[in-house]
């Protein structure tokens, strides 16, 4: 069956990665639409920018979504509401990925409520959520994020934040963890010196270790994506992991997608 799938929004660049998987291994026609201006670190690796502002970015939608048989909205909540009024018949995923959802499920019933299917990128998203939501991992891309020889330094650590307080709280813990292990550790913040993300791998090749954040009890998709290049993470909980989780790897990721997908279209 080659499904049409349209991913709205590309929230830490996840659309983009099921879009492109869903083509390579499944055949299906997919596109990702993406506002230009909210794609500084050019994370769209595959899809459609949209350039001009919100209106011009839900015109576009509004031309493009009935040609699809899913449309899968990844954190624009506020269009499920208004593509079920256009089309009731339209199957919509709506896929939650964070902060956009996160302490956050009873202001944003209102969207949410419209949706055929909830999806979330990390189990604790689960709490408070309607019971039908489900967990889908967030897949890592593989053929960007691997490891290159000769570029790692042992014995080396590395700590990303942003603006985020409890990402700066976090800073005093990662330099706890190098002095624990006698790790030379370089931390980054992100918003002052933004990483174009094609260059994400050859940062993190040059590093044994990574460590992730401590305030959330999952995997930051840059903690996946530092697996993936053969580092080790030192996670939440200070245990340190050294291979990817199988539940990331993108075939099993769409999968496991294609079974949601597949729930929801048996009376389309």
């Amino acid at each position: 069956m080659i499904l049409h799938v349209l991913h709205i929004g590309n929230t830490a660049g996840i659309g983009s990665v099921l879009a492109k998987y869903q083509k390579k291994f499944f055949k299906w026609k997919t596109d990702v639409l993406v506002r230009k201006e909210l794609d500084k670190f050019n994370i769209t690796t595959y899809g459609t920018y949209i350039y001009g502002g919100r209106t011009s970015f839900y015109i576009c939608v509004l031309r493009m979504f009935r040609k699809y048989d899913i449309v899968h909205i990844h954190s624009l909540d506020k269009l499920v509401p208004l593509l079920k009024i256009i089309d009731p018949r339209k199957k919509i995923v709506l896929h939650y990925h964070g902060s956009d959802i996160r302490g956050k499920w009873h202001i944003r019933k209102k969207y949410w409520k419209y949706a055929d299917k909830i999806l979330v990128a990390t189990p604790d998203l689960l709490k408070d959520a309607p019971p039908s939501t489900s967990y889908l991992p967030n897949p890592v891309d593989t053929e960007l994020f691997m490891p290159l020889p000769g570029l790692k330094s042992r014995r080396t650590a590395l700590f990303i934040y942003g603006k985020h307080e409890k990402f700066v709280k976090s800073i005093e813990w990662a330099k706890e963890l190098a002095r624990k292990y006698s790790l030379k550790l370089y931390i980054h913040n992100r918003d002052e010196n933004p990483i174009p993300y094609r260059r994400m791998p050859y940062l993190l090749n040059r590093f044994e270790y990574f460590i992730d954040h401590r305030f959330v009890p999952a995997l930051s998709l840059t903690a996946l994506e530092a697996l993936a290049c053969g580092l080790k993470v030192f996670r939440w909980d200070g245990k340190i992991i050294d291979k990817l989780p199988e539940e990331h790897l993108p075939l099993n990721v769409i999968k496991r997608l294609w079974n949601i997908y597949r729930e929801i279209l048996e009376d389309y």
